[in-house]
């Protein structure tokens, strides 16, 4: 009898396979036949649990198209308009909250002058990230120069290897202070101790509790770092300073910015319309301008009567990543990723839009269908039982894939998640249909965020939204320039938000920000210069 059965089975797949080539790829005559086709892991009521483990059926089995009906409908509410209005009011009203009181965000920089864009000069910009060091010596013309406005003279990138991160306290300053010296070499700039010190401006990825434009109080890096070690509570400015004297480089520290006010610099320096910034890769966070007198004294706390007097607005971290808690579109599978996590609530928008978390997401929406719809066959790759081993990087080469053959997300993903039931090509376009429910409600959440700051900064300037004037969102980061038809998706969600606030369609503009560490870093000691 075993013969006949693997016999019958054959003809079986071999007659559903010459079905699925012969017909149109309509989804609902492959889900037809697919909900006839059980996968073997649906034959033998077995189950992949969250964790990617195998266990026992908890319940009724469900079809491959009853399983992806049922995925459509758990995001359909976050693509309703009324949902994001809602979501974007819910934003507005907690970072007025934030205004007030909240430690953590909405964090005024000291930051308060937007570039002219008349500063002309030549700086030196550092960029300090969690991997890598990148030095640009950059000449600022001016908007109104014949030439470009800024042009990058000389740019090095140094690798933060390990090695590197395990330098400790102020051998990792030196570091710097060589790869500056070797930047430098060669330059006329930096060198002659009888002119005057070549400017400097920092973007620093890493905590820092800001004292002034040009200090800080060194914290913990994390990441693998031991720069902090035995320096915990210096001055930073201080610290990359006195590294750079011992190696005899005649420069001199004026700024330190973060990522999210670089990019609101740097695109400010050539449009003068710019007033936020937004950060979308592995993480996401934004940055706004405006005025102080909606904060409460108590957010600036001890700065110099000097600065007060002269700052009327100022660059604002909003820390949005923090934002959302208890109004976001949340699924179970978002209940799933939240159930594992160590801090499930210090970054709740993080969750919903980041590339660190879009890929864990779909990942958990996959393992549920491999549970109860056979997806993939029923078998679960090896690699997707661990957590977040589905990059987000997979899912934009698969949505990017509009190929008859879907041979290039073939390939991806099986090179990236090996297993012994090769994706069909109506897996493929299931987790290309998954993948766009998740990716597609992250632009909305995002739109939504941007909405709410729009909104606020309307309010704070005493604005009506029919009178605003077009205004430039400067971005960067992985998911907003790679991930495909993300910025547009995130422009359209936007503008219906505008205009059922009263406000014109393209009001709001997404516009990349490219180098804008580095020239944002330049811009900000510009800024001090020209004042």
């Amino acid at each position: 009898m075993q013969p006949l059965i693997a016999a019958m089975y054959k003809v079986r797949q071999a007659f559903y396979a010459a079905i699925i080539k012969s017909l149109l790829r309509t989804k609902s005559v492959l889900q037809t036949i697919l909900d006839i086709w059980l996968a073997p892991s649906v034959i033998k009521r077995e189950n992949v649990n969250g964790d990617g483990g195998v266990g026992g059926v908890g319940g009724g089995q469900k079809m491959y198209s009853e399983f992806l009906k049922e995925v459509e409908e758990a995001f359909r509410e976050s693509k309703e308009r009324w949902r994001l209005e809602a979501l974007s009011n819910g934003l507005r009203k907690q970072f007025g909250e934030s205004l007030l009181d909240n430690p953590l965000n909405m964090l005024p920089s000291y930051n308060h002058l937007l570039p002219s864009g008349d500063e002309r000069g030549t700086y030196l910009a550092l960029d300090v990230g969690g991997s890598t060091f990148r030095i640009a010596l950059i000449e600022l013309s001016g908007r109104k120069s014949e030439s470009d406005e800024c042009r990058i003279l000389k740019k090095e990138s140094f690798k933060i290897t390990n090695s590197v991160k395990e330098l400790k306290g102020v051998l990792f300053f030196d570091w710097m202070a060589a790869r500056i010296g070797e930047t430098l070499a060669g330059q006329e700039e930096g060198h002659d101790m009888s002119e005057e010190p070549l400017s400097m401006g920092m973007s620093w990825s890493f905590p820092i509790e800001q004292t002034s434009l040009r200090s800080g109080l060194l914290q913990g890096m994390g990441k693998g770092f031991l720069a902090a070690h035995g320096l915990l509570g210096q001055d930073l400015g201080d610290l990359i300073q006195d590294a750079c004297s011992r190696r005899g480089l005649n420069v001199q520290l004026n700024a330190i910015v973060n990522d999210s006010s670089a990019t609101l610099l740097s695109k400010a320096y050539l449009d003068q319309t710019t007033r936020f910034a937004l950060i979308l890769g592995t993480g996401v966070n934004a940055a706004v301008h405006l005025p102080v007198h909606i904060f409460s004294p108590p957010k600036f706390g001890v700065r110099p009567s000097s600065w007060h007097d002269s700052a009327k607005h100022v660059i604002v971290n909003t820390e949005l990543s923090m934002f959302g808690g208890g109004i976001l579109p949340s699924t179970r599978w978002d209940d799933m990723l939240r159930a594992v996590h160590p801090k499930p609530n210090f970054q709740p928008l993080e969750h919903f839009v980041s590339g660190g978390y879009l890929g864990e997401i779909v990942r958990l929406v996959l393992i549920e269908g491999i549970q109860t719809a056979g997806l993939l066959g029923g078998v679960v790759p090896p690699s997707l039982r661990e957590k977040y081993s589905l990059e987000t990087e997979t899912l934009s080469h698969i949505e990017s894939d509009r190929s008859p053959t879907l041979s290039l997300a073939h390939e991806i993903f099986t090179s990236r998640h090996p297993t012994s039931r090769p994706p069909t090509h109506t897996d493929l376009l299931a987790i290309r249909l998954i993948a766009s429910h998740v990716s597609y409600r992250a632009s909305g959440v995002v739109a939504a965020g941007v909405h709410a700051l729009w909104q606020l900064r309307n309010e704070a300037e005493s604005i009506a939204p029919p009178e605003s004037s077009h205004t430039l969102v400067a971005y960067n980061g992985s998911v907003l320039e790679n991930y495909p038809g993300f910025r547009t998706s995130c422009e359209k969600q936007l503008d219906s938000l505008v205009q059922a606030s009263g406000g014109k369609q393209g009001v709001i503009e997404l516009m990349y920000a490219e180098e804008s560490s580095l020239l944002g870093a330049a811009v900000a000691v510009a800024c001090i210069d020209g004042s």
